[in-house]
């Protein structure tokens, strides 16, 4: 059924890292009129965004989370026993994103590595997984990064996702504690949905060539994007969200057994203000308990959920505080979590 609890686990630590290139997303843009863009803007909610150079890669911007994270907390890189790299733009096809960052952040040869590759519900399946693995009694430390460089897959010249998406990179530490108490997770999948997110060239099906890089004019609108560019069917995309998020979220709450109102913080997925906006409504949230970096970071993929965390709850979960996290989308995936944090450290945003 894809529901899952666990008890006294939790994340101790997380840390951020962006890029310090800071685009403008109403003076980006010359390509659509200046009215378009405005329109784009005030809908989405997206009024900047941070867009690595053509050297930085998901893996520069977690080691850079991880280095920050490690050290403030003065962990020994020999205490972590297992590190997951979320992304889906990795550093290579191979080998592993994961194994490179052990040995860049000198961590033991013992340490246990692999990549996750996943989109905007990654987090909460990394979560999982690093949860079980310390429940199952084969580690003590994991070290999550997650990563990804979405500006480098989207056309600048498609308006269903050319303003839209960011790059950015976490680091969070998962471990024993018995102050973080009991955590529920929901995970969910639909492959009959994936083409309503997806990059139809560059891998293994439809191998690259010249013509999948070359640019299109893709439909009446005048949008412009290659094979090998990210597309998003961007209605289909919402009425997905409307109709399953709120369904796991009440799903989760009953398995829970919580009550709505001992939640401090709901943490959605930063899709876009439209979205987001409307699953506040319709789950009856107030505003007040939903932290949002869309505005400032854009959509940063599975980088969302933490990222949020980072810039919008540093010095607010000191103590003990309830959060439910919602991830949704590529694959298309989906999943809720509800996990308690206590005395979690988390470092300003770094900048790289």
């Amino acid at each position: 059924m894809g529901l899952i609890s666990y008890c006294n686990v939790g994340i101790s630590g997380i840390a951020a890292a962006v890029p310090k290139q800071i685009i403008n997303n109403y003076e980006h843009d010359l390509y659509f009129k200046k009215e378009d863009i405005k329109e784009i803007i005030d809908k989405i909610g997206v009024k900047e965004r941070r867009f690595a150079d053509k050297n930085t890669c998901s893996s520069d911007l977690c080691f850079a989370a991880a280095t920050k994270l490690l050290d403030k907390m003065n962990i020994s890189r020999d205490e972590i026993d297992l590190l997951i790299f979320i992304s889906q733009t990795p550093d290579y096809r191979m080998p592993a994103t994961s194994v490179l960052l052990q040995e860049r952040l000198k961590l033991s040869t013992s340490t246990i590595t692999f990549d996750i590759n996943l989109g905007c519900s990654a987090f909460l399946y990394g979560l999982t997984v690093a949860y079980s693995m310390i429940i199952a009694g084969a580690v003590k430390k994991v070290l999550i990064l997650d990563g990804e460089t979405r500006s480098k897959v989207y056309s600048q010249k498609d308006r269903k996702t050319g303003f839209l998406f960011g790059d950015g990179g976490v680091a969070a530490l998962i471990e024993r504690g018995e102050r973080f108490g009991k955590s529920w997770f929901s995970l969910n999948s639909d492959g009959s949905r994936e083409s309503l997110i997806k990059i139809n060239a560059g891998g293994y099906r439809n191998m690259s060539s010249n013509e999948t890089v070359m640019e299109n004019v893709v439909d009446e609108y005048g949008n412009i994007r290659s094979d090998e560019n990210g597309y998003m069917n961007g209605a289909d995309v919402f009425n997905f969200v409307i109709r399953e998020v709120p369904k796991d979220f009440y799903r989760l709450i009953e398995y829970s057994g919580i009550e709505v109102p001992t939640i401090d913080y709901f943490v959605f997925h930063q899709a876009n203000s439209y979205i987001n906006g409307f699953l506040a409504k319709k789950l009856k949230i107030p505003k007040e308990k939903i932290p949002s970096t869309i505005e400032k970071y854009g959509n940063t993929s599975s980088v969302s959920i933490p990222l949020t965390i980072v810039s919008e709850l540093k010095n607010k979960l000191d103590k003990h505080k309830r959060l439910l996290l919602s991830g949704f989308g590529v694959g298309l995936t989906w999943g809720t979590a509800v996990i308690d944090m206590d005395g979690c450290y988390i470092t300003d945003i770094a900048e790289v």
